[in-house]
Protein backbone atom coordinates (compact mmCIF):
# COMPACT_ATOMS: atom_id res chain seq x y z
CA UNK A 1 0.00 0.00 0.00
CA UNK A 2 1.27 3.48 -0.84
CA UNK A 3 2.45 5.47 2.17
CA UNK A 4 1.44 9.03 1.41
CA UNK A 5 4.09 10.35 3.82
CA UNK A 6 6.99 8.71 1.99
CA UNK A 7 8.79 10.36 -0.92
CA UNK A 8 9.07 8.52 -4.22
CA UNK A 9 12.44 7.02 -3.33
CA UNK A 10 10.99 5.28 -0.27
CA UNK A 11 7.92 3.84 -2.00
CA UNK A 12 7.65 0.09 -2.56
CA UNK A 13 8.67 -1.26 -5.95
CA UNK A 14 5.19 -2.74 -6.31
CA UNK A 15 3.62 0.65 -5.53
CA UNK A 16 5.84 2.40 -8.07
CA UNK A 17 4.88 -0.17 -10.72
CA UNK A 18 1.19 0.44 -10.01
CA UNK A 19 1.63 4.22 -10.14
CA UNK A 20 3.47 4.01 -13.46
CA UNK A 21 0.89 1.62 -14.91
CA UNK A 22 -1.95 3.90 -13.77
CA UNK A 23 -0.20 7.02 -15.14
CA UNK A 24 0.04 8.63 -11.69
CA UNK A 25 3.75 9.13 -12.31
CA UNK A 26 6.15 8.47 -15.15
CA UNK A 27 9.06 6.07 -15.13
CA UNK A 28 11.35 8.99 -15.98
CA UNK A 29 10.19 10.79 -12.83
CA UNK A 30 10.79 7.67 -10.74
CA UNK A 31 14.29 7.10 -12.13
CA UNK A 32 15.19 10.77 -11.77
CA UNK A 33 14.00 10.79 -8.15
CA UNK A 34 16.34 7.91 -7.42
CA UNK A 35 19.23 9.55 -9.26
CA UNK A 36 18.71 12.70 -7.20
CA UNK A 37 18.74 10.54 -4.09
CA UNK A 38 21.96 8.86 -5.24
CA UNK A 39 23.66 12.22 -5.68
CA UNK A 40 22.66 13.26 -2.16
CA UNK A 41 23.19 10.05 -0.21
CA UNK A 42 25.73 7.78 -1.91
CA UNK A 43 28.71 9.94 -0.86
CA UNK A 44 27.64 9.17 2.73
CA UNK A 45 27.39 5.37 2.35
CA UNK A 46 29.50 4.43 -0.72
CA UNK A 47 27.17 1.67 -1.82
CA UNK A 48 27.46 2.08 -5.59
CA UNK A 49 30.17 0.66 -7.85
CA UNK A 50 28.75 1.67 -11.25
CA UNK A 51 25.83 4.05 -11.88
CA UNK A 52 23.86 3.55 -15.10
CA UNK A 53 21.90 6.78 -14.83
CA UNK A 54 22.04 8.00 -18.43
CA UNK A 55 20.94 4.67 -19.88
CA UNK A 56 18.32 4.24 -17.15
CA UNK A 57 16.68 7.55 -18.13
CA UNK A 58 16.62 6.43 -21.77
CA UNK A 59 15.06 3.11 -20.75
CA UNK A 60 12.52 4.96 -18.62
CA UNK A 61 11.49 7.13 -21.58
CA UNK A 62 10.89 3.97 -23.62
CA UNK A 63 8.90 2.51 -20.72
CA UNK A 64 6.69 5.61 -20.61
CA UNK A 65 5.99 5.33 -24.33
CA UNK A 66 4.86 1.73 -23.78
CA UNK A 67 2.43 2.90 -21.09
CA UNK A 68 1.07 5.64 -23.33
CA UNK A 69 0.62 3.18 -26.20
CA UNK A 70 -1.35 0.77 -24.03
CA UNK A 71 1.15 -2.04 -24.46
CA UNK A 72 1.22 -5.10 -22.21
CA UNK A 73 3.33 -4.23 -19.18
CA UNK A 74 5.44 -6.45 -16.94
CA UNK A 75 4.98 -6.54 -13.15
CA UNK A 76 7.95 -4.20 -12.59
CA UNK A 77 7.46 -2.00 -15.65
CA UNK A 78 9.45 1.22 -15.41
CA UNK A 79 10.82 0.51 -11.92
CA UNK A 80 14.58 0.90 -11.35
CA UNK A 81 16.55 -1.86 -9.65
CA UNK A 82 20.06 -2.46 -8.33
CA UNK A 83 22.44 -5.37 -8.87
CA UNK A 84 25.23 -6.77 -6.73
CA UNK A 85 28.55 -6.52 -8.56
CA UNK A 86 29.07 -10.29 -8.47
CA UNK A 87 26.19 -10.66 -10.96
CA UNK A 88 26.97 -10.17 -14.65
CA UNK A 89 25.51 -7.28 -16.62
CA UNK A 90 26.05 -7.16 -20.38
CA UNK A 91 28.08 -4.15 -21.49
CA UNK A 92 28.37 -2.84 -17.92
CA UNK A 93 31.49 -3.27 -15.74
CA UNK A 94 31.20 -6.24 -13.39
CA UNK A 95 34.39 -6.37 -11.37
CA UNK A 96 33.69 -8.84 -8.56
CA UNK A 97 35.16 -6.45 -6.00
CA UNK A 98 38.73 -7.03 -7.20
CA UNK A 99 41.46 -5.12 -9.02
CA UNK A 100 42.21 -8.39 -10.78
CA UNK A 101 38.90 -7.98 -12.62
CA UNK A 102 39.08 -4.21 -13.01
CA UNK A 103 37.34 -3.17 -16.23
CA UNK A 104 35.76 -6.59 -16.80
CA UNK A 105 32.69 -6.19 -19.01
CA UNK A 106 30.52 -9.30 -19.51
CA UNK A 107 28.96 -10.05 -22.87
CA UNK A 108 25.77 -11.49 -21.37
CA UNK A 109 23.43 -10.65 -18.55
CA UNK A 110 23.00 -13.12 -15.73
CA UNK A 111 19.70 -14.98 -15.98
CA UNK A 112 18.23 -13.04 -13.05
CA UNK A 113 19.09 -9.71 -14.68
CA UNK A 114 17.46 -10.79 -17.94
CA UNK A 115 14.33 -11.79 -16.03
CA UNK A 116 14.12 -8.48 -14.20
CA UNK A 117 14.47 -6.63 -17.51
CA UNK A 118 11.82 -8.84 -19.09
CA UNK A 119 9.51 -7.89 -16.20
CA UNK A 120 10.00 -4.26 -17.22
CA UNK A 121 12.51 -3.29 -14.52
CA UNK A 122 15.31 -0.85 -15.38
CA UNK A 123 18.92 -1.48 -14.24
CA UNK A 124 20.12 1.57 -12.31
CA UNK A 125 23.32 0.61 -10.47
CA UNK A 126 25.84 -2.08 -9.56
CA UNK A 127 26.53 -2.29 -5.83
CA UNK A 128 29.61 -2.78 -3.69
CA UNK A 129 30.95 -6.11 -2.40
CA UNK A 130 34.04 -7.56 -0.71
CA UNK A 131 36.70 -9.06 -2.96
CA UNK A 132 35.31 -12.20 -4.66
CA UNK A 133 32.22 -11.85 -2.36
CA UNK A 134 34.34 -13.70 0.18
CA UNK A 135 33.58 -11.80 3.40
CA UNK A 136 30.71 -10.72 5.63
CA UNK A 137 31.60 -7.04 5.25
CA UNK A 138 31.81 -5.02 2.04
CA UNK A 139 35.04 -3.30 1.05
CA UNK A 140 37.72 -3.70 -1.61
CA UNK A 141 40.60 -1.88 -3.30
CA UNK A 142 38.51 -0.71 -6.26
CA UNK A 143 35.63 1.07 -4.59
CA UNK A 144 36.47 1.16 -0.90
CA UNK A 145 34.21 0.50 2.07
CA UNK A 146 30.42 0.64 2.21
CA UNK A 147 28.90 2.25 5.29
CA UNK A 148 25.68 1.50 7.13
CA UNK A 149 23.08 4.26 6.57
CA UNK A 150 21.85 3.83 10.15
CA UNK A 151 25.33 4.57 11.52
CA UNK A 152 28.39 5.07 9.29
CA UNK A 153 30.62 3.68 12.03
CA UNK A 154 28.91 0.31 11.51
CA UNK A 155 29.11 -2.09 8.59
CA UNK A 156 26.11 -2.88 6.37
CA UNK A 157 27.45 -6.43 6.27
CA UNK A 158 28.44 -8.56 3.32
CA UNK A 159 28.78 -9.78 0.85
CA UNK A 160 25.66 -7.97 -0.43
CA UNK A 161 26.43 -5.02 1.84
CA UNK A 162 26.38 -2.30 -0.81
CA UNK A 163 23.08 -3.68 -2.07
CA UNK A 164 21.52 -3.62 1.40
CA UNK A 165 22.80 -0.10 2.09
CA UNK A 166 21.41 1.46 -1.10
CA UNK A 167 17.99 -0.14 -0.66
CA UNK A 168 17.76 0.86 3.01
CA UNK A 169 18.69 4.45 2.19
CA UNK A 170 16.23 4.85 -0.68
CA UNK A 171 18.67 4.75 -3.59
CA UNK A 172 16.96 1.66 -5.03
CA UNK A 173 13.53 0.15 -4.36
CA UNK A 174 14.47 -3.48 -5.10
CA UNK A 175 17.60 -5.37 -6.01
CA UNK A 176 19.49 -8.57 -6.59
CA UNK A 177 21.92 -9.94 -4.01
CA UNK A 178 23.41 -13.36 -3.36
CA UNK A 179 24.05 -15.53 -0.35
CA UNK A 180 26.84 -18.04 0.33
CA UNK A 181 26.64 -18.07 4.11
CA UNK A 182 24.91 -14.88 5.26
CA UNK A 183 25.11 -12.55 2.32
CA UNK A 184 21.54 -11.40 1.67
CA UNK A 185 19.96 -12.16 5.04
CA UNK A 186 22.76 -10.73 7.19
CA UNK A 187 23.14 -7.39 5.38
CA UNK A 188 19.35 -7.10 5.37
CA UNK A 189 19.35 -7.48 9.14
CA UNK A 190 22.17 -4.96 9.63
CA UNK A 191 20.31 -2.37 7.53
CA UNK A 192 16.66 -3.10 8.35
CA UNK A 193 15.43 -4.39 4.99
CA UNK A 194 14.06 -7.77 3.89
CA UNK A 195 15.77 -10.55 1.94
CA UNK A 196 14.88 -14.05 0.78
CA UNK A 197 17.26 -16.96 0.26
CA UNK A 198 15.03 -19.44 -1.52
CA UNK A 199 15.56 -23.19 -1.67
CA UNK A 200 18.84 -23.95 -3.43
CA UNK A 201 18.17 -24.27 -7.16
CA UNK A 202 14.95 -22.24 -7.11
CA UNK A 203 16.77 -19.25 -8.62
CA UNK A 204 19.37 -19.82 -11.37
CA UNK A 205 22.97 -19.00 -10.50
CA UNK A 206 23.90 -18.49 -14.17
CA UNK A 207 26.09 -15.41 -14.60
CA UNK A 208 27.32 -15.14 -11.01
CA UNK A 209 30.98 -15.21 -9.96
CA UNK A 210 32.60 -17.44 -8.77
CA UNK A 211 30.99 -20.36 -10.55
CA UNK A 212 32.90 -22.92 -8.51
CA UNK A 213 30.69 -22.52 -5.43
CA UNK A 214 27.38 -22.88 -7.24
CA UNK A 215 26.23 -25.77 -5.06
CA UNK A 216 26.21 -23.41 -2.08
CA UNK A 217 25.36 -19.99 -3.52
CA UNK A 218 21.83 -18.59 -3.70
CA UNK A 219 20.83 -15.47 -5.67
CA UNK A 220 17.98 -13.66 -3.95
CA UNK A 221 15.78 -10.60 -4.03
CA UNK A 222 16.32 -7.77 -1.55
CA UNK A 223 13.81 -4.99 -0.82
CA UNK A 224 12.45 -2.87 2.00
CA UNK A 225 9.27 -4.96 2.29
CA UNK A 226 8.38 -8.63 2.14
CA UNK A 227 5.65 -7.74 -0.33
CA UNK A 228 8.33 -6.61 -2.77
CA UNK A 229 10.42 -9.70 -2.03
CA UNK A 230 7.50 -11.85 -3.13
CA UNK A 231 7.25 -9.88 -6.36
CA UNK A 232 10.99 -10.09 -7.02
CA UNK A 233 11.08 -13.80 -6.25
CA UNK A 234 8.16 -14.46 -8.60
CA UNK A 235 10.18 -12.82 -11.39
CA UNK A 236 13.56 -14.49 -10.92
CA UNK A 237 12.77 -18.06 -9.87
CA UNK A 238 12.49 -21.09 -12.16
CA UNK A 239 14.85 -23.24 -14.24
CA UNK A 240 16.81 -21.54 -17.04
CA UNK A 241 18.15 -24.62 -18.82
CA UNK A 242 21.75 -23.64 -18.03
CA UNK A 243 22.26 -23.95 -14.28
CA UNK A 244 22.31 -27.68 -13.55
CA UNK A 245 21.10 -27.11 -10.00
CA UNK A 246 18.15 -25.00 -11.12
CA UNK A 247 15.81 -27.68 -12.38
CA UNK A 248 12.53 -26.60 -10.82
CA UNK A 249 9.80 -24.83 -12.81
CA UNK A 250 8.57 -21.42 -11.71
CA UNK A 251 5.37 -22.92 -10.27
CA UNK A 252 6.95 -25.89 -8.44
CA UNK A 253 5.03 -26.56 -5.24
CA UNK A 254 5.91 -28.24 -1.96
CA UNK A 255 3.84 -31.29 -1.02
CA UNK A 256 1.23 -30.02 1.42
CA UNK A 257 2.23 -31.39 4.82
CA UNK A 258 -0.73 -29.69 6.49
CA UNK A 259 -4.31 -30.79 6.23
CA UNK A 260 -6.86 -28.15 5.18
CA UNK A 261 -7.43 -25.79 8.10
CA UNK A 262 -4.50 -27.17 10.08
CA UNK A 263 -2.49 -24.52 11.90
CA UNK A 264 1.06 -23.59 10.94
CA UNK A 265 3.36 -25.14 13.53
CA UNK A 266 6.23 -22.83 14.51
CA UNK A 267 9.21 -23.64 16.68
CA UNK A 268 11.43 -20.83 17.91
CA UNK A 269 14.99 -20.86 19.20
CA UNK A 270 17.67 -18.37 20.16
CA UNK A 271 20.03 -19.37 22.97
CA UNK A 272 21.43 -21.92 23.59
CA UNK A 273 21.19 -23.15 19.98
CA UNK A 274 22.85 -20.05 18.48
CA UNK A 275 24.60 -18.73 21.60
CA UNK A 276 25.61 -16.14 22.37
CA UNK A 277 22.80 -13.90 21.09
CA UNK A 278 22.21 -10.24 21.94
CA UNK A 279 19.36 -10.11 24.50
CA UNK A 280 17.51 -7.50 22.43
CA UNK A 281 17.48 -9.88 19.46
CA UNK A 282 16.24 -12.73 21.64
CA UNK A 283 13.50 -10.40 22.91
CA UNK A 284 12.51 -9.61 19.31
CA UNK A 285 12.26 -13.34 18.58
CA UNK A 286 10.06 -13.90 21.62
CA UNK A 287 7.85 -10.96 20.60
CA UNK A 288 7.55 -12.39 17.10
CA UNK A 289 6.65 -15.79 18.54
CA UNK A 290 3.86 -14.16 20.54
CA UNK A 291 2.64 -12.35 17.42
CA UNK A 292 2.55 -15.57 15.41
CA UNK A 293 0.54 -17.19 18.19
CA UNK A 294 -1.91 -14.29 18.07
CA UNK A 295 -2.13 -14.81 14.29
CA UNK A 296 -3.32 -18.37 14.86
CA UNK A 297 -0.11 -20.38 14.61
CA UNK A 298 0.84 -23.15 17.02
CA UNK A 299 4.04 -21.78 18.56
CA UNK A 300 6.50 -23.28 21.01
CA UNK A 301 10.11 -22.89 22.05
CA UNK A 302 12.20 -25.77 20.73
CA UNK A 303 15.50 -27.39 21.54
CA UNK A 304 18.02 -27.87 18.73
CA UNK A 305 20.64 -30.12 20.33
CA UNK A 306 22.42 -30.62 17.01
CA UNK A 307 23.26 -26.89 16.98
CA UNK A 308 24.42 -26.62 20.58
CA UNK A 309 28.19 -26.78 20.97
CA UNK A 310 28.70 -27.66 17.30
CA UNK A 311 30.73 -25.27 15.15
CA UNK A 312 29.06 -25.85 11.78
CA UNK A 313 30.44 -22.57 10.44
CA UNK A 314 34.10 -23.58 10.70
CA UNK A 315 33.41 -26.93 9.05
CA UNK A 316 31.49 -25.22 6.26
CA UNK A 317 34.14 -22.57 5.65
CA UNK A 318 36.84 -25.22 5.49
CA UNK A 319 34.90 -26.89 2.66
CA UNK A 320 34.20 -23.57 0.91
CA UNK A 321 37.87 -22.57 0.91
CA UNK A 322 38.79 -26.05 -0.27
CA UNK A 323 36.75 -25.35 -3.40
CA UNK A 324 37.37 -21.62 -3.82
CA UNK A 325 41.14 -21.35 -3.38
CA UNK A 326 42.23 -23.83 -6.08
CA UNK A 327 39.73 -22.24 -8.49
CA UNK A 328 40.90 -18.69 -7.81
CA UNK A 329 44.57 -19.52 -8.28
CA UNK A 330 44.08 -19.33 -12.05
CA UNK A 331 43.21 -15.64 -11.66
CA UNK A 332 45.46 -14.59 -8.76
CA UNK A 333 48.76 -16.33 -9.50
CA UNK A 334 51.42 -13.71 -10.12
CA UNK A 335 49.05 -10.91 -9.14
CA UNK A 336 48.99 -11.40 -5.37
CA UNK A 337 50.10 -7.80 -4.80
CA UNK A 338 46.79 -6.60 -6.29
CA UNK A 339 44.67 -8.44 -3.75
CA UNK A 340 42.79 -6.72 -0.93
CA UNK A 341 43.48 -8.19 2.50
CA UNK A 342 40.26 -10.20 2.13
CA UNK A 343 41.58 -11.79 -1.06
CA UNK A 344 45.02 -12.34 0.49
CA UNK A 345 43.47 -14.01 3.52
CA UNK A 346 41.35 -16.22 1.27
CA UNK A 347 44.26 -17.32 -0.88
CA UNK A 348 46.48 -17.99 2.17
CA UNK A 349 44.00 -20.26 3.96
CA UNK A 350 45.52 -23.63 4.83
CA UNK A 351 43.47 -26.24 3.00
CA UNK A 352 42.27 -29.55 4.37
CA UNK A 353 43.84 -32.80 3.31
CA UNK A 354 41.73 -35.06 1.10
CA UNK A 355 40.81 -37.20 4.10
CA UNK A 356 39.91 -34.15 6.22
CA UNK A 357 37.88 -32.69 3.37
CA UNK A 358 35.88 -35.88 2.94
CA UNK A 359 35.26 -35.99 6.69
CA UNK A 360 34.05 -32.36 6.67
CA UNK A 361 31.74 -33.03 3.71
CA UNK A 362 30.27 -36.01 5.52
CA UNK A 363 29.73 -33.92 8.65
CA UNK A 364 27.81 -31.27 6.69
CA UNK A 365 25.50 -33.97 5.32
CA UNK A 366 24.44 -34.71 8.89
CA UNK A 367 22.95 -31.25 9.18
CA UNK A 368 20.56 -31.89 6.29
CA UNK A 369 19.26 -34.93 8.12
CA UNK A 370 18.86 -33.01 11.38
CA UNK A 371 16.74 -30.34 9.71
CA UNK A 372 14.78 -32.88 7.67
CA UNK A 373 13.82 -34.45 10.97
CA UNK A 374 12.92 -31.07 12.50
CA UNK A 375 10.62 -30.21 9.60
CA UNK A 376 8.73 -33.49 9.96
CA UNK A 377 7.12 -31.93 13.04
CA UNK A 378 7.34 -28.17 12.43
CA UNK A 379 6.52 -26.01 9.42
CA UNK A 380 8.68 -23.07 10.46
CA UNK A 381 11.76 -22.34 12.53
CA UNK A 382 11.91 -18.83 13.99
CA UNK A 383 15.45 -17.78 14.95
CA UNK A 384 17.99 -14.93 14.83
CA UNK A 385 19.58 -13.71 11.61
CA UNK A 386 22.78 -12.22 12.98
CA UNK A 387 23.37 -12.84 16.71
CA UNK A 388 24.11 -9.11 17.11
CA UNK A 389 23.15 -5.77 15.57
CA UNK A 390 25.40 -4.05 13.04
CA UNK A 391 29.03 -4.22 14.14
CA UNK A 392 31.97 -1.87 13.74
CA UNK A 393 34.12 -2.14 10.63
CA UNK A 394 36.63 -4.99 10.42
CA UNK A 395 36.35 -6.20 13.98
CA UNK A 396 38.11 -9.50 14.59
CA UNK A 397 36.08 -10.26 17.70
CA UNK A 398 32.68 -9.29 19.07
CA UNK A 399 31.30 -9.19 22.59
CA UNK A 400 27.81 -10.68 22.50
CA UNK A 401 25.73 -11.09 25.65
CA UNK A 402 28.88 -10.84 27.74
CA UNK A 403 30.88 -13.38 25.75
CA UNK A 404 33.80 -12.72 23.41
CA UNK A 405 33.42 -14.52 20.09
CA UNK A 406 35.29 -14.49 16.79
CA UNK A 407 33.95 -12.56 13.82
CA UNK A 408 32.87 -15.88 12.28
CA UNK A 409 30.08 -16.01 14.86
CA UNK A 410 28.03 -13.61 12.74
CA UNK A 411 27.32 -16.59 10.41
CA UNK A 412 26.13 -19.00 13.12
CA UNK A 413 22.39 -18.74 12.44
CA UNK A 414 22.56 -18.22 8.66
CA UNK A 415 25.17 -20.65 7.31
CA UNK A 416 23.15 -23.77 8.27
CA UNK A 417 20.60 -22.91 5.58
CA UNK A 418 23.26 -22.65 2.88
CA UNK A 419 24.72 -25.95 4.00
CA UNK A 420 21.29 -27.57 3.73
CA UNK A 421 19.83 -25.50 0.88
CA UNK A 422 16.72 -24.75 2.96
CA UNK A 423 14.79 -21.52 2.29
CA UNK A 424 15.08 -18.69 4.81
CA UNK A 425 13.87 -15.11 5.00
CA UNK A 426 15.18 -12.08 6.91
CA UNK A 427 12.43 -9.73 8.15
CA UNK A 428 12.88 -6.36 9.91
CA UNK A 429 10.92 -6.13 13.15
CA UNK A 430 12.42 -3.60 15.58
CA UNK A 431 15.08 -1.05 16.39
CA UNK A 432 17.59 -1.63 19.17
CA UNK A 433 18.40 0.67 22.06
CA UNK A 434 21.21 2.04 19.81
CA UNK A 435 18.68 2.75 17.03
CA UNK A 436 20.03 -0.10 14.92
CA UNK A 437 17.81 -2.53 13.01
CA UNK A 438 16.84 -5.93 14.37
CA UNK A 439 15.55 -8.62 12.01
CA UNK A 440 14.25 -12.09 12.67
CA UNK A 441 14.80 -15.11 10.45
CA UNK A 442 12.24 -17.70 9.39
CA UNK A 443 13.31 -21.00 7.84
CA UNK A 444 11.05 -23.62 6.27
CA UNK A 445 11.29 -27.04 4.68
CA UNK A 446 12.57 -27.22 1.14
CA UNK A 447 10.34 -25.47 -1.45
CA UNK A 448 8.10 -23.81 1.13
CA UNK A 449 8.89 -20.21 0.21
CA UNK A 450 5.16 -19.44 0.13
CA UNK A 451 4.76 -19.85 3.89
CA UNK A 452 7.89 -17.78 4.57
CA UNK A 453 6.57 -14.92 2.45
CA UNK A 454 3.06 -15.16 3.94
CA UNK A 455 4.23 -15.06 7.55
CA UNK A 456 7.06 -12.66 6.80
CA UNK A 457 4.69 -10.03 5.45
CA UNK A 458 2.32 -10.40 8.41
CA UNK A 459 5.23 -10.04 10.83
CA UNK A 460 6.62 -6.97 9.09
CA UNK A 461 3.28 -5.18 8.85
CA UNK A 462 2.71 -5.69 12.59
CA UNK A 463 6.22 -4.68 13.65
CA UNK A 464 7.05 -1.38 15.38
CA UNK A 465 9.87 -0.84 12.86
CA UNK A 466 7.57 -0.94 9.83
CA UNK A 467 7.91 2.23 7.78
CA UNK A 468 11.03 3.49 9.55
CA UNK A 469 14.00 4.64 7.47
CA UNK A 470 17.63 5.39 8.36
CA UNK A 471 17.91 8.74 6.57
CA UNK A 472 15.40 11.50 5.91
Amino acid sequence: MKNQNDPIYYQEASTLADMIRNKEITSVEVVQAHLDRVAEINPKINGIVTLMGEQALKDAAVADKAVAAGEKLGPLHGVPFSIKDAIDTAGVPTQYGSKIFEGNIPEKDATVVTRMKNAGAIPLMKTNIPEFSAHWESENLLTGRSLNPWNPDRTPGGSSGGEAAVIAAGLSPIGLGSDLSISVRGPAAFTGIAALKATHGRVPYTGHFPRVLSRWWHIGAMARTVKDLALGYSVINGADGIDGYSIFPNNAQIPNFRLPGQKIHVGWASEPAFAPVDPEITAAIKNTAALLKDLGCDVEEVSLPFMEGMDWVSVYFAVIYGELVPYMEQFTKGRESELHFIGKFTMDVKLLSEKEYAKAENKLEELRSHFANYFQKYDILLLPVNPMTATGHQQQEYIVNGQTVSALHVNTATAPFNITGLPAISVPVALSSENLPINIQLAARWFNEATLLELGEKIQLASPAYGTHPLA
